[in-house]
């Protein structure tokens, strides 16, 4: 591996080891951002004027960060490039009043969040992270190092378990926190770990993550194997790209959205207003409103950048026979009939331009018509927007896994793809 794509790899693991909840990947967007540069604007707060929303300026709103570069000088013809993923990954959620005591252990009550591969959670070490809001409205974030396990039974007392693995999620999915300890409550180590009295404690978002750090692996170092590549790996090739953006003519937008392994319709979710209400406001203050503003839109592109699936030599029959992407080989252009994806011919052509001009290798990415697809935020946000969208991601082993695998030369390809798109190409 060469010394730039290990400098690479190493700052992905950086970022994913950083980033155990949407809430922490927005804490270190915010900080790569305020570390180049860029101002932190106030969603509460009035952006009229020029001055508010020109040059670098970013946005968070609970575990979701939009981010611009607007050009030296805004030309009468300038729109909007996007770039949209996701910071959330399936997990557990942890539930209220959540430590039950059951033979005496001490477990802990969560809620499955997400489409999980959920066999792959078995005997992990986990932890716990999040956000816990005090009383006053206070957030504080926490994270505690490997504290639960959901252990599986034994082969010895369940003989068909190599057979047929079936998972009830209420009883069989329930992490063991500690043994012999009635007493212990999961939210008091939560607020001691956090330094807040649990008399303060409102409510929380906490989530379970696996603790295994991220390795580089293969006899070439050419894969990374990580949790949370889908779809970290897009956020941290965004933040990548946006902190050495060369704009061209139209505005950068670097849009990393929550909950799209839920479905998107929160307020800081792609079905959600953020992304819209921003733009309206960059425009209002560039004086660009009403049909001027709608004119910037239909002259805008959106990229949503999410993995996707790389073939897996186990099972062939799940792909396309003609597309059949490798690791390694470069982003995907993920296309889908039925609009699962929001690719479409103009769409492809752009991304097309867009690698040739980065010096990138790109693969077509279609279904097996005997097999379900999938979606991204793409057909949401071209409905929602109405402004051209292409689905593109990085190609992936075991997706929704705890255990993820990605091509190391994946990863910086997709950087510099994203970087040409700012760019202009």
């Amino acid at each position: 591996m060469t010394s730039p794509a290990r400098a690479h790899v190493d700052d992905v693991i950086s970022f994913v080891e950083s980033s155990p909840t949407s809430y922490h990947a927005a804490a270190e967007l915010a900080r790569r951002l305020e570390e180049e540069g860029f101002e932190r604007l106030d969603e509460t707060a009035d952006w009229s004027g020029t001055a508010s929303v020109e040059g670098r300026r970013y946005v968070v709103r609970d575990g979701a960060v939009i981010a611009w570069v607007t050009p030296e000088t805004i030309g009468p013809r300038a729109g909007f490039r996007i770039v949209g993923s996701h910071t959330d990954s399936p997990s557990f959620k942890l539930k209220p009043h959540a430590t039950v005591t059951n033979l005496g252990w001490q477990q802990v009550g969560m809620e499955v969040y997400g489409g999980g591969l959920l066999n792959s959670w078995l005997d992990r070490d986990l932890g716990l992270a999040g956000r816990l809001v005090t009383l006053d409205g206070e957030t504080h974030l926490v994270r505690t190092g490997p504290i639960l396990r959901i252990s599986q039974l034994a082969p010895h007392l369940d003989r068909t378990v190599n057979q047929d693995l079936t998972l009830d999620r209420q009883r069989h999915l329930m992490p063991i926190l500690s043994v012999g300890r009635p007493d212990l409550d999961v939210e008091d180590l939560l607020c001691e770990e956090a330094g807040i009295d649990r008399s303060r404690l409102g409510f929380h978002d906490i989530l379970a993550y696996p603790t295994e750090r991220p390795a580089v692996i293969g006899p070439a170092g050419e894969f990374l194997a990580s949790s949370r590549m889908d779809n970290l790996s897009s956020v941290h090739s965004s933040i990548a790209a946006m902190v050495d953006v060369e704009v061209g003519e139209d505005i950068a937008v670097m849009a990393c959205f929550d909950h799209e392994e839920v479905g998107s319709s929160t307020r800081s979710g792609a079905c959600g207003p953020f992304l819209e209400d921003v733009l309206v406001r960059i425009a209002d203050g560039l004086g660009r409103r009403g049909d001027a503003y709608r004119a910037m839109i239909a002259r805008s592109v959106c990229i949503s950048s999410d993995a996707g699936h790389g073939v897996h030599p186990n099972y062939p029959e799940k792909f396309d026979p003609s597309n059949q992407p490798l690791l390694n080989q470069g982003p995907l252009l993920k296309i889908n009939a039925n609009q699962r994806y929001a690719t479409d011919g103009v769409g492809g052509a752009l991304w097309e331009r867009v690698c040739r001009a980065a010096h990138v290798p790109t693969q077509a990415f279609v279904s097996n018509n005997s097999v379900p697809c999938g979606s991204t935020i793409g057909p949401l946000t071209a409905t929602r927007l109405g402004m051209l969208t292409v689905d593109v991601g990085l190609p992936l082993m075991s997706m929704h896994s705890t255990r993820e695998l990605a091509g190391v030369a994946d990863l910086n390809y997709l950087a510099c793809a994203l970087g040409a798109f700012w760019a202009g190409a």
